[in-house]
């Protein structure tokens, strides 16, 4: 049986597929100038050869819940903005938007404000965001916060998002997410869900979100998301306080059926700048390096290791990622305040083009981790 062919990319020419083999991807290319322009999208390539994708259909392959599915009308926009990279055009694929700062939890590594006064978007302000975004070429936006589902017309935001162009996903504790819930941001069009874990087990996650009873609030969003139909994806910020539990971890995955799951390397940002001692050590990441090693060969859910992912490709930090706070401020990512506009005061792509311009993102490490950055840029002392 000749296995399916998931074109990631075609014209007349050339061809750019994936297939499916022994439950990972194997890319390769087709047409008459296949042998000179194989060698211009090898590195791309590679990013995809011999890995494990989030769920695979017999129309449309989803590689990863961080993208739009293969084949798409956004994912033909997002590597048109991938070819736009190689040659030194940077687009904001992924927005954030933190929509609201109100949330339940009192997180010990929040990065927002500890206070009552909660700041929060307006609709129209955050349908032009949107606007703004997917006309800079954008093709993933994530609503986060705070908690955004207490946000009062979150659907409609979601729902404002055009398919054509982008996809929405949702960054959440869980607090809320209801089966009814889960349906209605599904008809939404809700494509990606999001549910973050500190800690495998209920007390250690509830110790870390300052709130009991929030574990099962995300384990019961997760399988609620699953029934709905969403694409669901378990988020792990990994430290010193639960690198020991990452295979705990991957087996919550297993068992609750999630698409994926994706590790993040803790940032000394928010209350964590006050504790830089929390940051992974050497042997920490060995830890995680062979953790992913030994978790990609299993028949889990596909890993998502974003400090793999930064170590090849650079940090997405004013390259591809923007992050607008619930003030409007408008950051080169989540984790580092540093604001070059608002959007209330000026456009978009005026704002983008101000990080662009800023020799400072360069796509190397993280400049959150380098306490000169901090110290210089930020004015923060650890």
């Amino acid at each position: 049986m000749t296995p399916n062919k998931y074109y990631f990319y075609r014209n007349p020419l050339f061809k750019v597929y994936a297939t499916i083999q022994n439950g990972f991807v194997k890319m390769d290319t087709e047409g008459l100038v296949s042998p000179v322009f194989k060698t211009l999208v090898k590195d791309l390539m590679q990013m995809f050869d011999g890995t494990k994708p989030s769920k695979v259909g017999s129309d449309r392959l989803i590689y990863s819940t961080w993208m739009p599915p293969i084949p798409s009308k956004p994912f033909d926009r997002l590597v048109s903005s991938q070819l736009g990279n190689i040659r030194g055009k940077y687009i904001p694929e992924q927005l954030t938007i933190s929509i609201t700062e109100d949330c339940p939890n009192k997180c010990l590594h929040c990065a927002l404000p500890d206070t009552s006064n909660r700041a929060k978007l307006e609709p129209n302000v955050v349908r032009s965001i949107i606007d703004q975004a997917q006309d800079l070429g954008t093709t993933l936006i994530i609503f986060d916060g705070g908690e955004p589902l207490l946000y009062a017309g979150l659907e409609g935001l979601i729902s404002y998002v055009d398919p054509q162009r982008a996809i929405p996903g949702l960054f959440t504790s869980g607090v809320g997410f209801t089966k009814e819930r889960a349906q209605c941001l599904k008809e939404a069009g809700l494509y990606m869900l999001s549910v973050s874990l500190d800690s495998a087990n209920e007390e250690g996650h509830d110790l870390m979100r300052g709130r009991a009873g929030v574990f099962k609030d995300a384990m019961s969003a997760i399988r609620n998301g699953i029934e709905a139909g969403l694409l669901v994806n378990m988020y792990v910020v990994i430290s010193p306080r639960n690198i020991h539990e990452l295979d705990d971890f991957y087996k919550l995955a297993r068992e609750t059926g999630v698409h994926e799951i994706s590790f993040f390397e803790i940032v000394p940002t928010g209350r964590w700048l006050e504790r830089t001692n929390e940051v992974l050590s050497a042997e920490d990441r060995k830890k995680f390096d062979d953790f992913v090693l030994r978790a990609n060969d299993s028949d889990g859910p596909r890993i998502f290791p974003i400090p793999h992912i930064v170590e090849k490709m650079g940090c997405f930090a004013g390259r591809k990622w923007l992050h607008i706070t619930p003030e409007g401020n408008v950051w080169p990512c989540s984790c580092l305040p540093l604001s070059y506009g608002n959007i209330h005061d000026d456009n978009l792509r005026f704002i983008w083009k101000k990080i662009t311009n800023d020799t400072t993102f360069i796509g190397g490490k993280c400049l959150m981790r380098n306490s000169e950055f901090r110290r210089i840029r930020l004015g923060l002392n650890d």
